[in-house]
This record gives C-alpha cells, sequence and structure tokens, in this order.
C-alpha cells in the first residue's frame, strides 16, 4: 500500500513538473515580447523630448492646487457650489485667453521666451491666492493666473513637436502626457497630506515646483537648435517658386469642426478635477487624503501604459478607430459612476478612463500638428489648446449647476452621452479630413 502510495505521489509530482515547465513554455515568450514593445516605445525618442518631459514633470508635481481649489473654497472660504463654479469659471475664461495668446506670441517671438515668461510670471503668483478670500478679487486673481500659466501650453506642445522626430511626434506628446500624468499623480497625493496641515501648503509647493521647472527649462533649452529650424534651412524654396501659403486655423472648417469635438470632450474631462472630487467627498464621504490618492491614480496608470499603448496603437490601429474607441472608453468610465461598489469600484472606473485618456489626447495632438506647417503650429496648437481652455469656462458652471439642480446622477449620464455624441462626431470629421 504504501509503494502504491509512493509510485501515485511520484506520477504526479512528475506530471505537475510537466505542466509547470509547458506553462513557462508558453507564459515566458509572451511576457518577454510585451517586456520588448514595452521597451521599445521609449526608443528613438530625441534628447530634447526627454528633458522637456523632464521639466514638465517638475510643472505638473506642484500642479496640485487646481484639484483641491474647490475643495479649498468650500472648507476654507466656505463658498457654495455656485459661487465655487464663478471663480472656476474665471480660470477657464482665462485659460482660453492665455492660450490664444501663447499662440500667437509662439509664431512671433518663438515657443522658449512664451514658456520661460509663462512660469517666472506664475510662481508669485501662487504664492497670492491665500490673501484673496472674497468671490470677486479671488475670481480676478484665478483669471490672471490662468491666463499667465496657460500661455504656456501651446508654446510647449510647439517645443514637443518642433524637437521631435518626424517619425516620433505621436510618442513624443505621450511621453510629454506621461510626465503631466506622473506630476498629477505625485501632487494630489503630496497636496492631500500638505492639506491636511494647511490649505496654505499647497499653493507654496506649487510655486516651488513652478519655479524649479523655470530655472531646469532655461539652463536646457536657452541654447538649444530646434529640428524643425535645422529642417527649415535645409528645405529652401527655389527662387522662382513662390512659398505655399499654409492653412489658417481660424478658417479651416474641418479642424473647426474637431475642436469642437474636442471642446466638448474637454468639458467631460475637466469633471474629473471640478465637481469629482466634491463627488467623492459628499457621496462617497471620502478624506482628503483618499480623494488624493485617487485623483492620483489615474495618473500613475497613464504613467505605467500609456507609451506601451500609443506604441500599439500606431503599429495596429488607425488614427480614426483609436479616438473613437477611445472617447467610447471614456464615456462608459462616467456611466460607471452611477454604480455603486465601493472604493474599489471607483479605483476600476479611474482605470478605465485612463485607458480612453490614452486613447484620445496625444492623438488629438497629432492631428494638430499634422493640420499645420512650421509656420502656423503656434495657431493651430494654441486653437486646439483654445478647446480646453474654453471647457474651462464652462465645465465648472454647468458641471456644479447640474449637481445643484439634478444632482450628480443626472450629471455623470449627461457626461456619458455627450462622450458617445463626440465618438460619433470625431468619426465624420477625420473622415473628411483625409
Amino acid at each position: 500500500m504504501t509503494n502504491q502510495f509512493g509510485i501515485f505521489f511520484q506520477d504526479n509530482k512528475k506530471t505537475y513538473r510537466l505542466k509547470t515547465r509547458g506553462l513557462y513554455k508558453l507564459i515566458y515568450p509572451l511576457m518577454k515580447r510585451i517586456l520588448s514593445i514595452y521597451l521599445d516605445s521609449f526608443r528613438g525618442l530625441s534628447q530634447a523630448a526627454w528633458l522637456l518631459a523632464i521639466v514638465m514633470l517638475i510643472n505638473r508635481m506642484g500642479s496640485m492646487v487646481i484639484p483641491f481649489l474647490g475643495l479649498y473654497m468650500t472648507r476654507v472660504l466656505h463658498f457654495d457650489i455656485k459661487q465655487v463654479g464663478i471663480v472656476l469659471m474665471c480660470y477657464g475664461v482665462g485659460s482660453v485667453c492665455g492660450s490664444y495668446i501663447g499662440g500667437w506670441l509662439t509664431d512671433r517671438i518663438g515657443s522658449f521666451k512664451v514658456q520661460f515668461g509663462s512660469l517666472v510670471l506664475a510662481a508669485p503668483l501662487f504664492l497670492l491666492i491665500p490673501y484673496f478670500k472674497e468671490v470677486q478679487s479671488l475670481s480676478i486673481m484665478i483669471f490672471t493666473l490662468s491666463l499667465i500659466f496657460d500661455a504656456f501650453r501651446p508654446a510647449n506642445s510647439v517645443s514637443v513637436a518642433s524637437y521631435a522626430k518626424p517619425e516620433n511626434i505621436t510618442r513624443a506628446f505621450s511621453l510629454n502626457r506621461l510626465a503631466i500624468n506622473l506630476g498629477f499623480s505625485i501632487g494630489p497625493a503630496v497636496a492631500g497630506f500638505l492639506a491636511s496641515i494647511s490649505f496654505n501648503w499647497i499653493f507654496y509647493g506649487n510655486s516651488l515646483a513652478v519655479l524649479c521647472a523655470a530655472i531646469i527649462f532655461f539652463v536646457f533649452f536657452h541654447k538649444r537648435q530646434k529640428r524643425s529650424d535645422i529642417r527649415s534651412k535645409k528645405e529652401t524654396t527655389p527662387d522662382n517658386e513662390m512659398p505655399q501659403k499654409g492653412r489658417n486655423p481660424y478658417t479651416d472648417v474641418p479642424f473647426i469642426l474637431f475642436n469642437i469635438f474636442c471642446c466638448i470632450f474637454s468639458f467631460c474631462f475637466f469633471q474629473l478635477i471640478t465637481t469629482l472630487p466634491i463627488f467623492y467627498r459628499e457621496v462617497h464621504h471620502l478624506n482628503d487624503h483618499q480623494i488624493g490618492f485617487l485623483l492620483g491614480w489615474s495618473g500613475f496608470v497613464i504613467v505605467l501604459l500609456e507609451m506601451f499603448i500609443v506604441h500599439i496603437a500606431e503599429k495596429r490601429f488607425s488614427l480614426i478607430s483609436t479616438l473613437v474607441f477611445g472617447t467610447f472608453l471614456c464615456a462608459i468610465s462616467y456611466a460607471m459612476l452611477n454604480f455603486t461598489g465601493g472604493l474599489a469600484w471607483l479605483y476600476f472606473t479611474f482605470f478605465i478612463f485612463g485607458l480612453g485618456e490614452m486613447l484620445t489626447l496625444p492623438f488629438m495632438a497629432t492631428v494638430s500638428v499634422n493640420r499645420s506647417s512650421p509656420k502656423t503650429q503656434g495657431a493651430y496648437m494654441g486653437f486646439n489648446s483654445l478647446d480646453f481652455s474654453a471647457a474651462n469656462i464652462f465645465s465648472p458652471i454647468l458641471g456644479t449647476s447640474i449637481v445643484d439642480s439634478f444632482g450628480f446622477t443626472t450629471l455623470w449620464w449627461a457626461t456619458a452621452l455627450s462622450l458617445s455624441v463626440t465618438a460619433i462626431g470625431f468619426y465624420l470629421v477625420l473622415k473628411w479630413m483625409r
């Protein structure tokens, strides 16, 4: 009996070894292939693209004010939700003005001066926010800050496109977004800790980070020559030929329609930093630490997966299908907020939204770059930035108004429906652009 048991045990052990070995042979090549693709997604990017990402990382690590601004106004200044919407709307108006001015100035004085000037001027303004405690004065302050701070965005987009290798433009934008989201992952988590001490510490930290970004940007880029400048020197127009007139973003009808849908997408996107933190507080009763880590979770997912997913999407899927699918994923994530499942469900919802965000925002920038010429990049990127800035005007006031009148459930269903319509709009207008 003992002998039979020993034989049985040995046979089972042998079978287990064979199965384990077979499973290893199956999984190991697959994991090796995935790792190879992941590493390939980071290869071939220019040194300047990496340096821009580092500057953006430091800058956005300090961008902890905006996600917590609504909480600051409701808890410290005791504003009601409509007053919060008014102040955040002023941030949006300033952002629109800043995006337009930033794009206009970039085409005239260059992206370096606009970015450096924006960073240097914005740093002290963050320190002044705690001294403005009334709705009117805080609105003016927030407007001024966003005007100066968001002039940086179109200039930075032009820099990314100008310093990137032509074949790697989308990945260069993804790397920049990776830095942004890594900064946003760290920033809100740190802000949640600082808010438990005093909300004023958030403003101090933001100012310090922006100043550090300005110094590093100046050191690395004040004498660096752009790839686009090198190409323009080589690609001279013959004397017997007239230079071709580039498109104008303000008369380019397909591009205008594309940006209208980008604006709708942005309205939905900005609910993440306007109404969603309040939703977490009032409906799910989360504390500052939990809110900070939730906001940081989406950024962490993007940091971990975006370059990998964009690399695959560029090779396997068309620009149209990528944008449409990504937008639908975002719609699904907002609809999921109306279903309860505890904290784990909220993290999963943010994961789905992160996947959708990875497949939309980098490729939106690529559409703008591909539609422009070197002399009109500032105007095109500025116009595209206007979409996000304009959404900042309407998103806070409309989002908070819907919540005040109908509740969060209506807001999330309306947002999901708007994103679904946007996905269809992207499909139609990008087909037209071909």
